[in-house]
């Protein structure tokens, strides 16, 4: 199975972007399935019903958020109707919504995708991300029901995201890391199969500030004083992301590729 995971779509420059190239990508059958992380597809903060369509009906197989799941209010009574839509697992336990998604191909393989926030700088204390993976990884493990598995790990801390990374090595096919929004250039395969990167980056407009325009973040950091809002960046967008290839009978990653075209870097696509 191969399959495509794409990171933060950051704003309207993001958002275009993607829908934009979603299409070909299927029609080329390049992939097998594709998911992508949306939380910051709407003005930069989080999602809403119309956008979430748009980015289903372009392509998307399943779409993650983070940690901004509900700034778009109307997501608390979305997500109970779109099953293709993950917030964290760990996010609250009342929270909306659900935490895994089981994917399937053209071919009737399984994918089975889940999503936990970080604690290590993170805004507010979320629960433990690993005894939450834990479970799922139990109730899913590779060469069971589902042919494949893919972790997001969303947060601030790639020493997190790299003990995510080992705690499921072996156990899930992917883990990708986002919410940084600068992609790293450690893609690989673990010593047990787990295709791992630590941040897929955003897909937005990299003449910014991990996409918002530069004004404001650079008077904050300049003057330590605000003037006005983040606004997401609008210019040509970079996608960015990760692909990887699995073995059905075993589910471990047989290739690993980080993934970059369009906007402003250079394509590898």
């Amino acid at each position: 199975m191969r399959v495509l995971f794409l990171g933060d779509i950051m704003g309207r420059a993001g958002r275009r972007a993607v829908i934009e190239h979603l299409p070909a990508l299927r029609s080329k059958g390049l992939f097998d399935l594709i998911v992508v992380n949306g939380e910051n597809a709407t003005s930069g903060a989080g999602l809403n019903g119309d956008h979430a369509k748009a980015i289903l009906g372009a392509g998307a197989d399943c779409i993650t958020l983070g940690d901004h799941a509900f700034d778009q209010k109307d997501m608390l009574s979305f997500i109970d109707k779109e099953p293709r839509i993950l917030r964290p697992l760990n996010f609250a336990k009342n929270a909306p919504g659900r935490g895994v998604y089981i994917a399937s191909d053209a071919r009737g393989r399984k994918l089975m995708i889940t999503q936990v926030l970080g604690q290590v700088f993170m805004k507010r204390a979320f629960d433990d991300p690993f005894s939450a993976l834990d479970e799922v990884l139990r109730r899913h493990p590779l060469g069971g029901a589902v042919q494949a598995s893919l972790v997001d790990i969303h947060c601030e801390a790639t020493s997190e995201k790299m003990a995510v990374g080992h705690f499921c090595n072996g156990r899930a096919s992917a883990v990708i890391g986002t919410h940084t929004h600068v992609p790293t250039a450690d893609a690989m395969i673990l010593s047990q199969g787990t295709a791992y990167l630590t941040d897929a980056g955003m897909c937005g407009d990299y003449d910014s500030v991990i996409g918002m325009e530069k004004d404001e973040p650079l008077r904050r950091f300049v003057t330590g004083m605000s003037k006005g809002r983040f606004v997401p960046a609008t210019g040509a967008a970079t996608l960015c992301g990760m692909s990887f290839e699995t073995d059905d009978r075993t589910g471990r990653a047989i290739s690993v590729e980080m993934v970059r075209f369009g906007g402003r870097l250079s394509p590898t696509l």
